[in-house]
């Protein structure tokens, strides 16, 4: 199969790695100096500077070469949320494509196929998402993805392009459900990341992540999601993933935030996209406006933007009044 990966990113690298194993790909960068380094040194020394590239593997940076070298393939996008409309307005009509991005739109409030539906609208679409820290992908660590589409044609593409010995690709037809998790783990996991900031302990770790994916259920289900996705790859896999592991990004926002510093500080130190800061503010407006209750969301979003600190942010969510655990 012949694979071009739109984004060389961490992630982006990494999926290029992966299936350059057994196909053809091609990653675009942006930047053309980064390209040319990639090249010459076979390696994103950026992002994931360690990690072996297969012989299958170029780095371009002409987007329409990318395009070209898809054509009748497979393409992913690999770039954060806020890139996604661009990127996918910049790709043919007849197109294969599949977005890695977990987040929300900002400015509309749209998911990834809601924006696919407005610029994109005859391509055959998906999302590609689960428990997976690049470095582990790259580096050829078991993982397991799902490629969620309503074209079952697209996600057996998924499968014969990156299912292998060492990367199982699951299916499944709700896009809703495997994006709601994908955006919400984030939020979710800048709160696990200020609990453990603040040496709250194992319980109060263990309390977020659940009720947080009480929380995710419920927006998701509003949205038009099926419950059991949330206990699946895209939601409970990846939420535990995201909040407890260290290589999360989402994770260590929130141990930054417990320490008091401000977010131009902690994206300074990041140095990498954490999707959570920009879609939190966006999940719990989409939460208000469906009538959803997110208030581990709500609170989260408050500390970001410095309406609340973040110690009075847990004494808000402990003094809420009791209620059965199924609401």
């Amino acid at each position: 199969m012949r694979i071009s990966v739109i984004g060389a990113g961490a992630w982006g690298t990494a999926l290029a790695i992966a299936a350059a194993r057994r196909h053809r790909v091609l990653l675009w960068a942006r930047d053309a100096a980064q390209a040319q380094q990639m090249a010459a040194e076979r390696r994103n020394a950026r992002y994931l500077p360690h990690a072996v590239w297969p012989d299958q593997l170029a780095v371009t940076s002409d987007h329409a070469a990318a395009l070209a070298h898809a054509e009748g393939g497979l393409v992913i996008v690999a770039t954060p949320m806020a890139s996604l409309r661009e990127r996918l307005a910049a790709l043919p009509g007849h197109a294969c494509v599949f977005w890695l991005c977990k987040g929300v739109e900002s400015a509309t409030g749209s998911l990834g196929h809601q924006i696919a539906a407005s610029v994109l609208p005859r391509a055959s679409v998906g999302v590609l998402s689960g428990p997976s820290f690049a470095q582990e992908v790259a580096g050829g660590s078991p993982t397991a993805l799902v490629a969620a589409s309503g074209d079952p044609a697209l996600c057996d593409l998924a499968v014969n392009a990156f299912h292998s010995e060492t990367l199982r690709i699951y299916r499944s037809t709700d896009v809703v459900g495997v994006e709601v998790g994908g955006a919400v783990k984030n939020v979710l996991a800048i709160a696990t990341g200020i609990a453990d900031g603040l040496n709250l302990g194992l319980n109060a770790r263990a309390a977020l992540i659940t009720r947080g994916l009480a929380e995710m259920t419920r927006l998701g289900v509003a949205l038009g999601a099926h419950a059991d996705t949330f206990m699946g790859l895209s939601g409970l896999g990846d939420l535990v993933l995201t909040a407890t592991g260290d290589l999360s990004r989402n994770r260590k926002v929130g141990l930054m935030l417990a320490q008091g510093l401000a977010l131009k500080d902690i994206l300074e130190r990041l140095g990498h996209v954490a999707e959570g800061v920009y879609c939190a503010e966006t999940v719990t407006r989409l939460a208000h406006d469906n009538g959803v209750a997110m208030p581990i969301a709500d609170m989260v979003s408050a500390v970001i933007h410095r309406r609340i600190a973040a110690r009075d942010a847990v004494s808000s969510l402990m003094r809420r009044d009791s209620r059965d655990e199924g609401l």
